[in-house]
């Protein structure tokens, strides 16, 4: 996530030379590209925080406030 993103929320995922934005919503992609298998593990792993993802993403674009908690990573 970025400071001030444009909406829809969403996060910005990477991997290898591919990267896409996915809405917090449905998970879906709402710009770019990931392989199949890295895209289940995002939303596998997105699905688990969807709670912060919503925090860190008001805290960033609604609050403005600049603050973002990490994130666990998939375990």
């Amino acid at each position: 996530m970025y400071f001030g993103d444009h909406t829809p929320a969403h996060f910005h995922a990477q991997y290898g030379e591919f990267a896409a934005q996915i809405r917090i919503t449905d998970f879906g992609i709402e710009a770019g590209y990931l392989p199949p298998k890295a895209l289940s593990l995002v939303i596998e792993w997105a699905s688990l925080h969807k709670e912060e993802l919503i925090e860190n993403w008001q805290n960033l674009s609604v609050k403005q406030n600049g603050i973002a908690k990490k994130i666990e990573p998939l375990k």
